[in-house]
């Protein structure tokens, strides 16, 4: 059974780029435009990992990881911060929040593949 991931970015064709390396992999996919989107999406299915921007309106990764740790179902779900962004403050907030990873953009898909399948647990 396909392992699924959620991608939460405002940028439609990120989530796209994003979404045809990770279902080349055989990954599940689930999107989410920005973190009050995303998090509206999560409803106890399983999610094995999620990858989000940290730079959205409406809610922000930041703001979107801590309310994910909030829920029962989600706490232990990994999430990989896939941004622009490069501010230390920010980087150190996410994982404060309960980020596992960094990857920032643009990225090479092998690059994220690799931590994706290093988080991606049963």
């Amino acid at each position: 059974m396909a392992k699924t991931i959620m991608i939460v970015d405002d940028s439609a064709s990120m989530r796209q780029v994003v979404g045809i390396a990770l279902k080349g992999a055989g990954y599940d996919v689930l999107e989410g435009r920005d973190g009050k989107d995303a998090l509206a999406k999560l409803t106890g299915q399983k999610v094995h990992l999620i990858i989000s921007d940290v730079n959205m309106p409406n809610m922000d990764g930041i703001a979107f990881v801590s309310a994910v740790k909030l829920l029962p179902a989600y706490r232990f779900t990994p999430v990989i911060m896939l941004t622009t962004e490069t501010d230390l403050d920010k980087k150190n907030a996410s994982r404060a929040a309960g980020a596992k990873a960094w990857v920032v953009k643009p990225f090479k898909p092998e690059q994220l593949l690799d931590a994706v399948q290093k988080l991606c647990l049963p």
